[in-house]
């Protein structure tokens, strides 16, 4: 590939303005990188209001220097590899997991690269402000032709899973990553609260694929739960938040005693006390991992967490070793992907579709931007 060699990106020049679409010359992997060629990036539903309020909300989690480009969730083949990359090869099919870390520090050494300080999202935003010299070693968002990436965020996908379905990893692979921090698994009962939405759903699939019994699905909309029940009738119940008490309900699915995890799903719009219900269905000894970020400063009873032996853990995403987990699954078909519905645009549209996403089939619906 000629080093000259231009691609087409969409890039963020300030807060709330428009993605506008430009050409940068192709970047070339350093020797531990690899170059991908994009064929699909998922969009978040969160996207635009990250893009128009973020620096407002949360300062101290900083967006990438502009002129910025973006994209979360980028999946394609790999056009290059850097001279120190083995076992990865040209053409071969991927998803990049998009977290980066610096590598060196003492969490990146002992195998924790979230905890590092440095940890962003690239095509996305940080954690912390040391996250911007990240940004300045990975600028490329999946909203890219191209974009280069370490070897070491690669998953490699079988051929049943197709490039906009790896675009979803992102959120299949945060609930994923919640329930083995869960320890969900053949033996178990999970509430997964917010079950119908885009984090829940990834983690309705995920759990079918674990090998848990038995599901316990919260969401708003009746008829989106019904059709989350039908993905597996024998495995899920649904409850309609509103409805009553979830964890009265749970219980009552359980003999009285509580479900062994719940895994919130619920974003920072939803009610605490929703949050605070769910945490209640809980038997003694259960956990609780939140992945959808409920906002506020919610009064919780650590008294009756300690008494009863119970954990309340948060995670934020999901490693490459997870990534290539879910991959897996997907090949061998335990983690069936066919219940989302792809919304796809060029990516010249990609304002259209970050603006079509609160019009959405609940999480059935994957916007993904093929470059």
């Amino acid at each position: 590939m000629s080093e000259t060699a231009s691609m087409k990106t969409a890039r963020m020049h300030e807060v709330g303005g428009p993605l506008l679409i430009e050409e940068l010359e192709i970047p070339q992997p350093r020797p531990d990188e690899v170059l991908v060629r994009v064929r699909a990036c998922g969009i978040v539903p969160n996207l635009g209001n990250v893009l128009a309020n973020w620096t407002n909300w949360f300062p101290y989690m900083p967006l990438p220097p502009f002129p910025a480009s973006f994209g979360l969730d980028p999946a394609g083949e790999i056009a290059a590899v850097g001279s120190r990359v083995r076992g990865l090869r040209a053409g071969q099919r991927v998803y990049v997991n998009p977290g980066r870390s610096c590598g060196s520090c003492r969490h990146c050494r002992r195998g924790e690269p979230i905890a590092c300080r440095s940890y962003a999202f690239s095509g996305y935003f940080g954690f912390d402000r040391k996250a911007l010299d990240t940004f300045v070693d990975y600028p490329y968002g999946g909203l890219s032709e191209y974009m280069t990436a370490p070897a070491s965020a690669v998953v490699t996908l079988p051929d049943n899973v197709s490039f906009e379905q790896a675009a979803r990893f992102g959120y299949i692979g945060t609930a994923y990553s919640a329930l083995r921090k869960a320890k969900a698994g053949p033996s178990t009962t999970v509430l997964i609260n917010g079950g119908s939405g885009t984090l829940g759903l990834g983690g309705v699939v995920s759990a079918l694929a674990m090998g848990v019994p038995r599901i316990l699905c919260t969401g708003r909309d009746q008829g989106l739960l019904d059709e989350v029940r039908a993905l597996s009738p024998r495995r899920i119940e649904t409850f309609a938040i509103g409805q009553g008490s979830i964890a009265s309900w749970a219980k009552s699915r359980t003999d009285g005693e509580g479900v062994d995890a719940v895994i919130d799903c619920l974003g920072p719009g939803a009610e605490q006390a929703t949050f605070l219900d769910a945490l209640g269905s809980m038997r003694r000894g259960g956990r609780t991992v939140n992945i959808g970020a409920v906002a506020g400063d919610v009064p919780i009873n650590i008294h009756w967490l300690m008494d009863n032996n119970m954990q309340l853990i948060c995670s934020a995403w999901f490693t490459t070793d997870e990534g290539q987990d879910m991959a897996d699954m997907a090949g061998t078909g335990v983690l069936d992907l066919s219940c989302f519905e792809h919304h796809c645009y060029p990516l010249s549209e990609v304002n259209t579709a970050i603006s079509g996403i609160a019009v959405r089939h609940g999480g059935f619906s994957n916007f993904v931007i093929n470059p």
